[in-house]
C-alpha cells in the first residue's frame, strides 16, 4: 500500500529537523512504502566497503541515507523558502501540486 506523497524525485527540499536541519537539497529517490526519501548532500553516512570492481581500493565511502518525508518540505519556486503543498485541478482538469505560500504550480 503506497500513499500519495507531497515530495517527488527531482524536487528541491528543505530539512525541518534533525542533524541536518536548515539544509536544502535535491531529492534523488523516493521510497513511498517506507515514507522516506534520499536527498543530495543530506544525512550522510560512512559506509565501509570491500574492494570490488566499482571501488577497487575499498575503504570508507560517504553516501546519503534515507530521511523520513515528515522532516522535509518542498522549497517554494517563487519565494524560495519552505512551503506546504496543496493539490488542485489545472486548466486541463489534471490534478497538480501547488505551493501554498505563493500559489505557484510546482512542476
Amino acid at each position: 500500500m503506497s500513499t500519495k506523497l507531497h515530495i517527488k524525485k527531482g524536487d528541491t527540499v528543505f530539512v525541518n529537523t534533525g542533524e541536518d536541519k536548515g539544509k536544502t537539497g535535491r531529492v534523488l529517490e523516493v521510497k513511498p512504502a517506507e515514507q522516506r526519501a534520499i536527498v543530495e548532500g543530506v544525512n550522510l553516512i560512512s559506509k565501509h566497503t570491500k574492494p570490488s570492481a566499482k571501488h577497487p581500493q575499498g575503504g570508507i565511502i560517504k553516501m546519503e541515507a534515507a530521511i523520513h518525508i515528515s522532516n522535509l518540505q518542498v522549497v517554494d519556486p517563487v519565494k524560495g523558502g519552505p512551503t506546504r503543498i496543496g493539490r488542485r485541478p489545472n486548466d486541463k482538469g489534471k490534478l497538480v501540486r501547488y505551493a501554498k505560500k505563493s500559489g505557484e504550480e510546482i512542476k
